[in-house]
This record gives structure tokens, sequence and C-alpha cells, in this order.
């Protein structure tokens, strides 16, 4: 059967992404505590096509993941971006992946022993080199003051969520970059939390850990009837700095 997919295309006209997205897909992560963890994530691949192909083999994504299916760490994210890259004779290959992490809440936060969720991200492109982004929600309780029952029910007894993205120096559990956050969080009884200064703590705790080249933090608060937010970005980009 011809190959009508790599078939020359006389166009030459680049497509910059191309591929198959929202996977749902059974994935297992390393966890600190018990080694792995199950959970499902939501998967997108992507490649460039250079303007000599047709177009791409939509099912050759799909083939590529069920051959890493069980052995997903950072390094076999490499390793799927690579053969991406290489099956489907692209200049880039990209990479995202959503998935939900948990961990044992402190009984402050829920009393009942249930699991905490943080929603995790994992972006990464292949060109030259790795570019890799591994990114976390992480929600904040509200503070313990008074509160109405209404209150509770319209916020589900959140303060707001903060989302912080890393680009790492070296390894780093997603527990330890999830305790960062929340130690940079953390109320201060003598100044009233504010988006502005618990953005300013979070990123003084990740600049003082060394483990990054690359952060940019997102504080939003959502108990307060609208949404407040604040964000910063280290080192801060070029056009922020002029």
């Amino acid at each position: 059967m011809k190959d009508i997919q790599s078939l020359y295309d006389s166009r030459r006209i680049s497509i910059r992404k191309v591929g198959v997205k929202t996977i749902s897909y059974p994935i297992i992560v390393l966890d600190k505590a018990c080694k792995t963890q199950q959970t499902v994530a939501m998967v997108n691949m992507y490649v460039s096509l250079p303007h000599r192909f047709k177009g791409t083999h939509m099912s050759r994504f799909v083939e590529i993941l069920n051959r890493f299916h069980g052995q997903f760490n950072l390094e076999t994210f490499h390793l799927i971006l690579e053969e991406m890259k290489v099956r489907l004779e692209a200049e880039t290959a990209h990479l995202s992946m959503e998935f939900p992490y948990f961990l044992k809440a402190e009984p402050v936060v829920h009393p009942a022993g249930i699991m905490a969720r943080y929603d995790c991200r994992l972006r990464g492109s292949l060109a030259s080199h790795l570019d890799l982004v591994v990114e976390v929600d992480v929600p904040v309780p509200l503070p313990c003051l008074p509160v109405t029952p209404d209150q509770i029910a319209v916020f589900s007894g959140l303060w707001g969520v903060i989302t912080v993205a890393v680009r790492m120096n070296r390894f780093l559990w997603i527990e330890d970059l999830i305790a960062l956050i929340e130690e940079g969080a953390a109320p201060q009884p003598a100044h009233p939390d504010a988006v502005e200064s618990m953005c300013r703590r979070i990123s003084s705790v990740l600049l003082a850990q060394g483990a990054f080249h690359w952060y940019k933090v997102v504080v939003k608060n959502i108990a307060s009837g609208y949404s407040t937010f604040a964000s910063t970005e280290w080192p801060e980009p070029v056009s922020a700095v002029r």
C-alpha cells in the first residue's frame, strides 16, 4: 500500500505542530513515600511537520506511548520525545501530560484523613536539546478564622490556588516541590495574607533552594467574592527588564 502521508508536498509550507490531543492514559509516576503511584493522565503529543511531507501517521503517536506503558518517569519522558522525533522524522517533538497526584493531607486541613489532590503538568519539547517544564497547582485552604457557612459552601474551604512552573537544575520529587510551595504559602500571623506577599515568600523559598534555573509563581485568591492574583518569574523576561 502506498504511504500517502510520506509523499512529497510541493507547496513548501511547514506545519508547526501536528499530532493527537486529550488521550486519557493510565500512567505510573514516582512517589517518594510509596515508590510509585498509579494515576490517569491527559496526554497531548505533537511534532513539527517538514514542508516536504504531505502529512504524518497519527497512529504512531499512540504506538509510541504504548511502548512505554507502566514505565513513566522523567527519563522515559525524554525517551518518548526522542522516539517521536526519530520515527516521525520531525525537527521538534512536543509532549504534555496533565495528571492528578495524591498525598496524605495534614490533619488540620482534612481531619478525616482525606488524600490531598494536586494537579500536575509536564510539558516537554525536544529539538537540539530537551526543554522540560514541571508545573503543579497547590490549593490553599481558608485560614483558621471565623467564616460563615455560606463562604465555606461557595468557596469549598479554599482561600485560593498557587500555580508554580519550574525548570530544574537537578531532580526533585514532586512532594518536595509541593513542600517548598506550601512552606512559602504558610500564614504569617504578623502580616495579613495578600497575594503579593505570598507570591514573594514562595519566590524567596524557591530561589534559596538553588534547584531551578527558571520558575514562575502565580498566586490566585478566590475567597473574596472575586479573584485577585499576583505573579512573578525568575529570571525576569528580557522584555520586563528593559
